[in-house]
């Protein structure tokens, strides 16, 4: 049986349960628990270098970063397809999924995560907090985290993470306005690597965001529609970590509104 290693909040955790969703998968459950640090543990470090969420474990099959594992999983299990069926569809999801990669994560969502919300518990873990920064493997990731951690929305970070987020969103704008979904007229891994990007703001009570993007606000209706989502999203929700979001979300949201608008 596949197995994964997640969370139950994390954004790229929750796209490998959206694909293993649709595909109709059983998979044995691995929750680590971020907060405490579970992921940067020495045994998980071995089979994700990264020490980030998830990984997928598939007989002797190790699977690390989340679009990855979305395209092993739809060439191991091909039906029902997650790719478009023409070559040029299927450049045109990886293009998308591309971006995620390069940028989007973790110096848009992430710090936009960070800087809201998530920063508040590694001040108040004091020492153990620091240990935790100083364990990020990749020194532009945790000098980035650093920085957002100990200044929040005044981070030059947050504010070049939400002009990021709203140049994402205006390109999948105009990508809807073209076909249904963002690779073509079907759901395909593209839609499903891109759905906690919208997630996010959703549960940091700042869907305002969207205002200027109409069709993707219907795309996420149509998101959270599909059976999908109930199983990869709700099901997985922590009350107690949306309640901490979405307060701090709603005391943000002038602030973000004024990058927002100046983008």
């Amino acid at each position: 049986m596949l197995a994964l290693y997640h969370n139950d909040m994390s954004s790229c955790a929750q796209k490998v349960r959206l694909c293993l969703a649709e595909k109709g998968l059983k998979w044995e459950d691995r929750h680590l628990n971020l907060r405490a640090g579970e992921h940067q543990q020495d045994w998980y470090v071995k089979l994700n270098p990264r020490a980030v969420v998830p990984t997928l474990i598939d007989g002797d099959i190790v699977v690390p970063e989340s679009n990855v594992i979305n395209e092993y999983l739809d060439e191991r299990f091909p039906d029902p397809p997650l790719k478009p069926a023409d070559p040029f569809g299927r450049a045109r999801m990886r293009l998308w999924t591309k971006q995620l990669d390069e940028g989007v994560h973790d110096a848009g969502i992430a710090v936009l995560s960070f800087g809201v919300a998530f920063r508040h518990q590694y001040l108040t873990k004091g020492d153990a907090g620091q240990k935790m920064l100083e364990s990020i493997p990749d020194p532009i990731k945790r000098e980035r985290r650093r920085d957002v951690i100990e200044k929040g929305l005044d981070s030059q970070f947050f504010r070049i993470a939400i002009l990021r987020l709203m140049e994402l969103y205006r390109d999948m704008d105009s990508a809807l306005g073209k076909t249904a979904w963002l690779a073509g007229d079907s759901y395909s891994i593209a839609d499903a690597a891109f759905t906690p990007y919208v997630v996010r703001l959703d549960h940091l009570d700042v869907l305002g965001l969207l205002d200027a993007t109409p069709r993707v606000a219907d795309w996420y209706r149509r998101i959270q529609a599909r059976p999908s989502y109930q199983g990869a999203i709700v099901r997985w929700e922590n009350p107690g970590y949306l309640d901490l979001m979405k307060r701090n979300g709603r005391e943000s949201w002038p602030k973000i509104k004024q990058i927002a608008d100046a983008a």
